[in-house]
């Protein structure tokens, strides 16, 4: 039984979470998100997992298997709450992508070239939804919203194995390597483990890592080279993935390998010449017209630290739960890094043998100088630094005498002797009591560091497992603490469906942001604007008589094509959260257009408003 304890605080764990999302409104969230809706017993069963766990990694009788079921549990709860919660998924960038496979299903292919628009970055860079498309058809379901609620905890535990795959390359202390890796969920609150190609894209960019840090840069013979031929082409299919999938993860997978490849022990350019190669070969033919046309802006910002990286979402939030869980996150991963660089400096031996994991951690940093990839870059740039970044400081964590030490040489073993009846009896001293058996002193050195001491004053013991609890719930409001605007109620959901059902082709849809479910459904008939996206002096325009510049923004349309004006509670959220317009004023709009003779309400309920503009007489 004492060997099977840990299976207490777990399932006790798991027990409070399954209370707390049975008793957990989200009906009416507010600016907090779900920090404010969850049940108390949510974050009691927070707490006694991250004990549960700090105890078990640190006691060396327990097995591996015990950590890994505590991360297991810690990822179900980080991911899986929100899809038990919430009856529809989050995020309209999700409901965008699976509106991109949608297409692939339905056309068969994805838009020509030739048609630059906003949807082309899909076009050009397919992979990730080519692979969907073909899942939604394996599985026999309808299309991939069926799925991609769970898509982040899917994309987080694909990527345990080439994260623990790395840090085994540093260490085989397994309570570094867990406390690591529970870092590293805790710490990924960045958002990009939705349904998207990144998150994919990262999970594959983490096994590239993997692969070359395991099997380059280490000298071998014929043998050793044929085996490295054979790494070199999973490798090739690993960089193939992600370079017809993503963008940016390409970027930084070069920027990383150029880093390796620069030390002595990584110092192999194949993994490198490779990767340039491909993603060189896919931007001058696939992605060609796309990157001619972004190119201009994108060498605007080459050297442009300071707009790089400057944030787009959040980086004006509005009203005291947007800014408490804004600054929230930025505590976290400030908290980690610091930790971090904590780690690199008290564990010696351990930066020295890791190097090649600290440049893992620093290379994306230049990526700032490189663009601000949509106002995004600084979130990148942390999601990428945060595997180097948690193994150093879960070392900082660790009691000094719990951290890998120096691998000393073994004693000299003394040269043969021949048998003592051939040597001179020589008088030796005696030895003193209780040192007939004294072990070399590099012996009892080897011994004694497997022997945890303790630590000088009593309260550090405790000072550790309070930091990794405390990085722990604040997990939640970074990553949970805008799900006002992420969440689209069934009713918002069912009422944008019933706008693609009726539209014809060419139809134009007026909103006051993209922030809703199902924005680009049938993009490739279907055209979109959205004001607040465009300049300042038209948005006040709208403000001041929305009615009557609304309808002359939209009377471009043609018959049998229609032009519908639509307000929706997630576009409410995201311009309030965001310092744009305001409820008030969004309501002024939505009052102007409704008692306006030109507009005709075509559908209603509590999650938005459908208008249509009737044809000029």
């Amino acid at each position: 039984m004492a060997a099977a304890w840990p299976v207490v605080p777990l399932l006790t764990a798991l027990a409070l979470w399954g209370w707390a999302v049975r008793h957990t409104d989200v009906s009416a969230l507010d600016d907090y998100g779900l920090v404010s809706a969850l049940h108390p017993t949510f974050w009691a069963g927070l707490a006694v997992l991250t004990a549960g766990f700090w105890f078990t990694v640190r006691d060396p009788r327990r097995r591996a298997g015990w950590p890994a079921a505590f991360v297991l549990g810690l990822l179900v709860m980080e991911r899986a709450t929100q899809a038990v919660l919430y009856p529809t998924p989050l995020y309209a960038w999700a409901w965008k992508h699976d509106a991109v496979i949608d297409h692939l299903l339905t056309s068969g292919g994805l838009q020509s070239a030739d048609r630059l628009g906003d949807m082309a970055v899909y076009d050009q860079w397919p992979g990730f939804f080519a692979a969907q498309a073909a899942l939604v058809r394996l599985l026999g379901v309808d299309n991939a919203a069926m799925y991609m609620a769970w898509w982040p905890l899917v994309s987080s535990v694909l990527l345990l194995l080439p994260l623990l795959l790395i840090y085994r390359t540093f260490t085989r202390d397994r309570r570094l390597i867990w406390t690591a890796v529970w870092l590293f969920c805790v710490g990924n609150w960045v958002g990009q483990d939705y349904f998207s190609p990144q998150s994919v894209a990262f999970a594959l960019h983490l096994g590239v890592l993997a692969v070359v840090l395991r099997r380059y840069g280490r000298p071998g013979a014929r043998d050793a080279r044929q085996r490295q031929a054979v790494w070199t082409v999973l490798l090739s299919v690993l960089v193939i993935a992600i370079v017809v999938s993503h963008q940016l993860t390409p970027g930084m997978l070069v920027v990383t390998l150029l880093a390796l490849a620069l030390t002595r022990r990584h110092r192999d350019w194949v993994p490198l010449v490779t990767t340039v190669v491909i993603f060189l070969a896919w931007c001058l033919t696939a992605a060609l017209p796309f990157l001619s046309a972004a190119m201009p802006d994108m060498i605007r910002s080459v050297g442009d630290i300071g707009a790089n990286v400057e944030t787009g979402y959040g980086s004006t939030p509005t009203g005291t739960g947007a800014v408490a869980t804004s600054w929230v996150a930025r505590l976290l991963s400030a908290s980690v890094l610091l930790l971090a660089l904590a780690g690199v400096l008290r564990a010696r031996e351990l930066r020295r043998r890791s190097l090649p994991l600290l440049l893992v951690a620093a290379a994306p940093l230049p990526m700032f100088v490189a663009s601000s990839y949509g106002s995004e870059m600084i979130f990148r740039v942390l999601m990428f630094m945060l595997p180097g970044a948690a193994f150093f400081a879960a070392a900082a964590l660790l009691p000094t005498s719990q951290l890998p030490a120096p691998q000393l040489p073994a004693p000299q073993l003394p040269a043969p002797q021949p048998p003592a009846s051939h040597l001179p009896q020589a008088r030796t001293p005696s030895a003193a009591p209780g040192e007939a058996h004294r072990e070399p002193a590099a012996r009892r050195r080897l011994t004694s560091r497997s022997l945890p001491s303790p630590p000088p004053l009593r309260y550090a013991a405790w000072l550790s497992p309070l930091v990794l609890l405390a990085a722990t719930l604040a997990f939640v409001p970074s990553y949970s603490g805008k799900d006002r605007v992420n969440y689209f109620p069934p009713g918002e959901v069912a009422l944008v469906r019933q706008l693609f059902d009726q539209a014809p082709d060419d139809s134009l849809v007026v909103a006051a942001n993209r922030n809703y479910p199902l924005a680009y459904e049938q993009y490739w008939r279907v055209d979109h604007y959205w004001f607040l996206e465009d300049t300042r002096t038209h948005v006040d325009d709208i403000v001041r008589d929305p009615a009557a510049v609304l309808a002359r923004d939209m009377a471009g349309v043609e018959a049998p094509a229609r032009a519908y004006f639509l307000l929706t509670q997630g576009q409410v959220a995201n311009s309030e959260m965001n310092g744009q317009l305001n409820s008030a004023q969004l309501r002024r709009v939505r009052e102007s257009v409704d008692d306006s003779p030109r507009f005709e309400r075509v559908a209603r309920n509590s999650a938005g408003v459908l208008y249509v503009l009737k044809p000029a007489s």
